[in-house]
């Protein structure tokens, strides 16, 4: 209404960085669990195992969180978790510790184009990460971190100042995709809500204003509970 520009669907990456082409999502083998179980059995996991996941497992991970299904026209997309007014303000970052075929490093998550794109792959970066994180043990011990961050001009270009609590709701939906996804491919989720919020922008290169970390959740290989 105000004549501004519509903010881009998702952050340019720099040419020159490393990428990564995912498998299709439909690639991984998935148990046929039913909702009402994959939803009983849902809960926090701590404790992972040393198996990696595979590189399919987490494109199939990272699409149940913010898959693109349909982009209208560069206008807008529809993906797999709901957002107000489909402006799906969330960007993804990986930080890669057990993933067959994979550096371990810092990735971004295109979902667009579905592919990871290198960020950071220097030995300290998980370090950092597992301080930022408030030094909590098991984020050393999982196979990948997923990071969101929140682009708030993205939203509010629409919704005003309303646009930054549906940030909040948006990144549990994502969460809770991830959570249930996991399920099915016999690996556990713990969501993380605390965590340096200072530690955590510097790390992934962000001025904390136009894009900050909004919600992390750890990944990795489990013994499934669902019988």
């Amino acid at each position: 209404m105000l004549g501004k520009p519509q903010p881009p669907l998702e952050i340019a990456c720099p040419e020159n960085k490393e990428r990564i082409r995912l498998p299709a999502p439909d690639s991984v083998a998935v148990f046929p669990i039913n909702l009402r179980d994959a939803i009983m059995h849902r809960e926090s996991r701590r404790l992972y195992q040393k198996e990696p996941i595979t590189l399919a497992e987490l494109s199939f991970l990272l699409w149940c969180t913010q898959g693109v299904k349909r982009n209208v026209h560069g206008e807008y997309t529809l993906r797999t978790v709901p957002s107000a007014g489909a402006r799906h303000a969330l960007e993804a970052y990986v930080l890669v510790n057990n993933v067959e075929g994979v550096p371990p490093g810092l990735y971004r998550y295109l979902a667009i184009e579905h592919l990871l794109a290198e960020v950071n792959t220097e030995p300290y970066i998980a370090e950092k990460l597992f301080q930022a994180c408030l030094s909590q043990q098991f984020v050393k011990k999982n196979a990948v971190t997923v990071i969101w961050t929140a682009v708030p001009y993205r939203m509010s270009w629409r919704y005003s100042e309303r646009g930054y609590r549906y940030l909040f709701i948006d990144a549990g939906h994502a969460c809770q995709n991830l959570y249930l996804g996991a399920e099915a491919i016999e690996c556990g989720v713990c969501a993380i809500a605390a965590f340096d919020d200072g530690a955590m922008n510097q790390l992934l290169g962000l001025d904390g204003e136009n894009q900050f970390v909004i919600y992390l959740a750890t990944v990795g290989k489990v013994t499934s509970s669902i019988p």
